[in-house]
């Protein structure tokens, strides 16, 4: 794996799979992305932590977590996959993690997380195929 760090963010790319993720953040508000080979190639070791969040923000959300005193904390989960994708990701849970379906709605209804719509989804489909 070859890494780029830089103040309150990190970046990786998974030579093994070809997949390219990043993080940000701390305990008010962390978050974990799938990033393209161009966003990750924006990446600079010298970026603030601002700087770099604006590159990720254009990635896919995979998850966040959020305790920041507006409301009680919480996590939402946008790819189950997360822990297996990024093993070394230093991942923080606040509260509760949303259920499936708010998920979902978020996803649907939010500009930002457009990038999650196809994997939710097909996701979607499954459970209710599921169910019967």
């Amino acid at each position: 794996m070859q890494r780029k760090k830089g103040n309150g963010w990190t970046a990786v790319y998974d030579e093994e799979n070809g997949r390219y993720f990043g993080e940000y953040g701390g305990t008010m508000a962390y978050h974990l992305y799938e990033l393209t080979e161009e966003q990750y190639q924006k990446l600079d070791p010298k970026m603030s932590e601002g700087d770099a969040s604006m590159v990720m923000y254009e990635g896919r959300h995979l998850y966040m977590s959020v305790d920041d005193r507006c409301g009680p904390p919480y996590t939402i989960v946008f790819d189950d996959a997360y822990e297996k994708l990024c093993p070394w990701a230093k991942v923080i849970s606040s509260g509760r993690t949303w259920p499936d379906e708010l998920t979902d709605a978020a996803v649907e209804l939010f500009e930002s997380e457009k990038n999650n719509r196809d994997q939710r989804r097909r996701k979607r489909k499954e459970r209710e195929k599921k169910k019967g």
